[in-house]
């Protein structure tokens, strides 16, 4: 297959957990592309860069503080979110919860959220 056959379909993301995860996995491997699916080459809705701008700018405006990029980046490091029912994590879960309401209303605004 060249390049020419390839379609890229800019994708949006389910929710504020998927775009938190893809962002770091991206930033990680600096590799904004998507993943290649069945011949299909995805691509996001947005840049590595409007997310961190985005991110920094709800830090800015007092949306997101800093106990909650703390824990969203501690967990996001792991792969996962903090849960609920256990015990040393029930906090971390509750300031993960809000942190990605602020990042979900601030994403579905941009149009990034499905």
């Amino acid at each position: 297959m060249n390049q020419s056959q390839i379609n890229i379909i800019p994708e949006k993301f389910q929710n504020a957990e998927q775009l938190w995860f893809w962002f770091l996995y991206s930033k990680s491997v600096r590799n904004d592309i998507g993943q290649y699916r069945g011949g299909v080459a995805t691509r996001r809705v947005c840049e590595l860069v409007d997310v961190e701008t985005m991110i920094t700018k709800l830090y800015l405006s007092g949306k997101l503080n800093d106990e909650q990029l703390a824990i969203i980046k501690e967990f996001g490091d792991r792969h996962r979110a903090p849960h609920q029912y256990i015990w040393r994590e029930n906090h971390a879960a509750a300031v993960w919860d809000s942190a990605m309401q602020v990042i979900e209303n601030a994403a579905r605004v941009k149009g990034w959220i499905e």
